[in-house]
């Protein structure tokens, strides 16, 4: 719970104006409970991530389209109809298909802003007086505590994806206070505001005691907005709010995101509008510019402005929905969502995958596998002997005290419960007990009714592998029940309380990969110094031994996270020995790091390892089938995580990221240029082999050497990227994307991982334990990680396919009506004269066409099952071949030698009558279309010939309305039937032909798996 006093504390903060957009980041001094005192404006404590406001909304979405050739080019046709002499038919033709799209567009764009502002509502309109279990609204200094000890422990899943809690430490002077913090005069100096959820630098001044009391505030007196507090009750300053806070910092402004196809399509329309302008020019020229030819080649333009359909817009949108719609109801991934309509082909053109680690490939759950003495390795199945030896070894406490004489081989039990009782005594875990007394809001004696039995309690720690350890000591007898500051007490499976002094900790950090403990046990004065690492820290500081490393090798290969434990017994004498030279350099004012670290070193020699413990973090279900089809389909995996670099590697190797035949080239660190240079030369010389390198490292590397990197890195089969923070995803994502040119996807499950989501092309976010942040921000959100192959290989594929044939179908319908018209022209004297007049038109692109065109959306060229056991076929895919200026030229020859016959033999055969051509030209470009409709489906549905049948009963039946161009009278008699018949055989027989043709002599890859 967060007090209320911290509400008086903001109101300076809270009350004042938004600052204009680029507000510049200052450090700031913070008095406590006096707003007078703060002259500064700072940002509204708010969130908001919508795209445009009330007046920006209409102004924004026509932005967004028109400038897309496409619609731009659409608007300039249909506003040139409003001028007489340009005037070409009616006007309806031109702007009822533009108006239909704005307004599907508007419509869907509104739908999305209204939910992003009730979003955006629901969190701002939270009110902050306690809280329980909600999350911090603003960045704050801790300054007390309802807990003894003076700290309390936080969640930050939602700031840095782990969820592991982390220890925060109030300010010790107000913690001391015994009356009201505004009864004192102080105030917080603040650093400037930055990205480094890891650090932090201020001071806390109170100026009315006499000397002034100054403390120095670091990452540890914080309490980052976003985070949960878990355990007591805290008192907070707020120094940062809204978009100054650590977690607005850190995530980037969502953008438009556009598909490749789209832009691809964009592309030829721009061809297809530089043909259209050369035919009006030729057509004029060979009129020879007589008259007002400029106001003819403009008639040309409009006339021949059917080349680029405006139904292709939508077409494509209504196909992105049905996509979006069949990936929602897909049975074999439940819980999926599409959050960004606008992008489901993306899905079928990826090339690189950035995947987060905890909670996307791994449960973050820790399971104790193994335990190894040396000699004797115990596992999941023989954990009872382990109990047993416990039980023995506490009912016949052993008297005799280790003298230092020859060394006696030690028996089996007495190892183990020596290992075990380390294991229970080297960490930093708190047991925590729930308060039941809860009466009338009162928790005055909350500690006489505690509950102190083993199901009441829980363990934190800012480490998942500590707490499963502690656990498991537990589970074999020997149960850590207390821990404060300077205690802790264990108990034994007969009930006996063993106490402990807690003398020294040294904690981990990532330099040393160790941490140490010295304890005094109570009972009998032994003064104890254990300590617990990584193997490759550990192996020069115990006594020799020749089967660490194997061991350790053996344990990596199935996955597990080691750790090494040891132990050396130390006497009074030494003990003090150490703790004054200790003492004495943490007070030195110059290298201080160094003279600790030297000091500590002092004691880690010569150490008796007791054992090797063995953890497992459980993958999430099904990743190693998955990571391996999604190889197999030329996708390349990049691991992004903010865990540690030994954990990153051994996940990477579990999880089968990295095969195991593969070598791993794990990069040193580097700091400076000349580093990184020699650095990755040693990484140019290996072939085939993983990369893994840290956060800090990739960073110098970006700074000088940013393209030999993003090179060489892109060759790895993998790569993994530790200590990553939210910020460098998203910055390694955009890299990628300006280096490779390819399609990048990005899938975590945190708040860490938003950033990294939304600069992907494609974000996949996961409904984690850690919260639905990463799921809202992301254009696809799924319940597993499982669910990505068939997303991608199966619905990425069609959706690709699909939209590809429906674009260059509509093209060709398009195409083939401007080829007409051209012929038509030339024939009568170069006349810019249409050839279908008013509704004839419009029909032609929706009611005679569209049903069958559309459903080229349900055509699949490989069943779903087909594709997941052939993976491979999704390499072709990234080439995009389905949709190139080749396939287009194709469709454009095809287009040219149809409507030029379906003209040229209308013209041929018809008889007296102009009127008689459009019926006769008009009837078998309907059927022609229809016919390759059919020609171009490579899987035939029960809809498609639903809407074959139906688009041919439209026809028929609208033309007995259509008198004022069809002479009914003719249109029944028997020359009108052979003709059109005839017509339309010419037109699409040779097609047919070289279709069976090029299906037996070169089938497509797929058309193989098929047969």
């Amino acid at each position: 719970e967060i007090s209320t006093s911290w509400r008086y504390c903001d109101w300076s903060l809270d009350r004042s104006q938004p600052c204009c957009a680029n507000f510049e980041l200052k450090a700031r001094t913070v008095w406590l409970g006096c707003p007078e005192k703060c002259e500064e404006k700072y940002p509204k404590n708010a969130i908001k991530n919508q795209k445009y406001n009330i007046f920006t909304f209409v102004p924004g979405v026509l932005y967004q389209q028109f400038k897309f050739f496409l619609n731009l080019y659409f608007l300039v046709v249909a506003c040139s109809q409003f001028v007489p002499s340009l005037k070409i038919g009616y006007l309806y033709t031109y702007w009822a298909p533009l108006g239909f799209v704005l307004v599907v567009t508007m419509v869907r764009e509104a739908v999305d802003e209204v939910r992003r502002y009730r979003r955006d509502k629901e969190m701002n309109s939270q009110l902050y007086s306690k809280l329980t279990n909600q999350r911090i609204p603003a960045d704050m200094i801790f300054l007390r505590t309802s807990e003894k000890n003076g700290s309390c422990f936080i969640r930050t899943d939602q700031l840095d994806g782990e969820t592991d809690w982390k220890l925060k430490v109030a300010v010790i002077c107000t913690q001391r206070l015994p009356a009201d913090l505004f009864s004192i005069s102080a105030y917080v100096y603040a650093q400037r505001p930055q990205l480094d959820i890891h650090s932090f630098e201020g001071n806390f001044t109170r100026e009315d005691t006499d000397p002034q009391v100054i403390e120095s505030l670091s990452i540890e007196n914080t309490l980052w907005a976003s985070t949960v507090v878990a355990s007591g009750t805290v008192i907070g300053v707020v120094i940062y709010t809204g978009k100054e806070t650590r977690s607005v910092l850190n995530t980037s402004n969502a953008k438009n995101k556009v598909g490749l196809l789209d832009l691809e399509l964009n592309r030829l329309t721009k061809a297809l509008f530089l043909a259209q302008v050369v035919l009006s020019i030729v057509m004029v020229a060979v009129q020879g510019f007589v008259g007002p030819w400029f106001r003819n080649l403009f008639r040309f333009v409009v006339l021949f402005s059917y080349i680029i359909p405006i139904s292709l817009r939508v077409n494509l949108d209504m196909g992105k929905s049905a996509y979006g719609w069949m990936i929602m109801k897909d049975e074999n991934i439940p819980g999926t969502v599409v959050r960004t309509s606008t992008i489901p082909e993306e899905l079928g053109r990826l090339v690189y995958l950035l995947t987060d680690k905890t909670g996307t490939l791994t449960q973050n759950e820790m399971v104790f596998k193994r335990l190894h003495l040396g000699t004797v390795s115990y596992g999941t199945d023989t954990m009872d002997e382990i109990q047993n030896h416990i039980v023995q070894s506490g009912s016949t406490p052993s008297r005799k005290t280790q003298t230092p004489g020859p060394k006696v081989r030690k028996s089996v039990s007495s190892r183990i419960h020596e290992a075990v009782k380390a294991i229970a005594l080297c960490h930093n875990v708190t047991p925590v007990y729930e308060s039941h007394a809860i009466v009338n809001g009162e928790t005055e004696s909350a500690e006489a009714d505690q509950d102190f039995s083993d199901d009441n309690r829980t363990y934190q720690a800012s480490s998942p592998d500590e707490v499963e350890l502690v656990r498991w000591t537990q589970s074999v007898g020997l149960t850590l029940v207390n821990r404060d500051l300077t205690s802790l007490q264990l108990r034994t499976p007969s009930g006996q309380m063993l106490s402990f002094h807690i003398l020294q900790i040294f904690p981990f950090t990532s330099e040393s990969k160790r941490m140490g403990i010295i304890v005094r046990e109570e009972s009998t004065g032994d003064i104890a110094f254990y300590m617990k690492g990584a193997d490759v820290a550990m192996a020069s500081i115990v006594q020799y031994n020749d089967w660490l490393e194997e061991e350790c090798g053996n344990m990596a290969r199935e996955g597990l996270r080691t750790l090494v434990v040891a132990k050396k017994s130390l006497s009074e004498e030494q003990y003090q020995d150490f703790e004054n030279r200790y003492n004495q350099a943490k007070l030195s004012i110059h290298d201080r790091g160094l003279k600790v670290t030297a000091v500590v070193e002092s004691l880690e020699r010569e150490m008796e390892l007791l054992c090797l413990t063995g953890v497992e973090d459980q993958l999430q279900a099904d990743v190693r089938p998955t990571l391996e089809l999604l190889r197999n389909a030329g996708i390349k995996i990049w691991m992004l995580t903010g865990d540690k670099l030994e954990t990153a590697t051994c996940i990477a190797k579990s999880s089968h990221l990295v095969s195991r035949t593969q070598d791993i080239h794990i990069f040193k660190p580097v700091r400076f240029r000349g580093e990184a240079h020699l650095e990755l030369n040693a990484f140019r010389r290996k072939h085939d082999c993983a990369l893994v390198i840290s956060g800090d490292s990739l960073e110098v590397c970006l700074r000088y050497y940013e393209h030999e990197f993003v090179e060489l890195a892109c060759q790895c089969p993998a790569v993994v990227c530790c200590r990553c923070s939210p910020t460098q995803k998203a910055q390694i994502v955009t890299l990628l994307k300006q280096h490779t040119a390819n399609r990048t996807c990005a899938i975590g499950d945190g708040g860490n991982d938003v950033s990294m989501i939304q600069a992907a092309d494609c974000g996949i976010g996961i409904e984690g334990k850690e919260g639905k942040q990463a799921s809202l921000a992301a254009d696809f959100s799924i319940t597993q990680f499982k669910h990505i192959g068939r997303l991608l290989m199966v619905h990425g594929r069609n959706s690709y396919k699909r939209s590809a044939a429906l674009g260059q179908f509509v093209m060709h319908r398009g195409m083939i009506i401007s080829t007409m018209q051209a012929v038509f022209s030339s024939v009568f004297y170069f006349a810019s004269v249409p050839l279908y007049q008013g509704f004839l038109m419009v029909g032609y692109a929706t009611m005679y066409t569209m049903f069958p065109v559309f459903s080229l959306v349900l055509d699949q060229d490989v069943k779903p099952e087909m594709a997941l056991l052939y993976p491979e076929l999704y390499k072709d895919l990234t080439k995009g071949r389905s949709l190139s200026f080749k396939t287009f030229l194709i469709w454009v020859l095809v287009s040219v030698y149809q409507g030029g016959i379906l003209m040229y033999s209308a013209l041929v055969l018809f008889e007296a009558e102009f009127v008689h051509v459009v019926a006769i030209s008009f009837t078998a470009l309907i059927l022609t279309e229809l016919l390759m409709v059919a020609l171009t489906i490579r899987t035939w549905h029960w809809l498609m010939v639903v809407a074959e049948f139906f688009s041919l009963g439209c026809y028929l039946a609208s033309l007995a309305f259509l008198n004022e161009y069809f002479d009914l009278s003719f249109i029944t008699t028997w020359p009108f039937l052979w003709k059109v018949s005839a017509i339309t055989l010419v037109s699409c027989l040779p097609l047919y032909i070289i279709k069976y043709l090029k299906r037996k002599f070169s089938p497509p890859s797929y058309s193989k798996l098929s047969s």
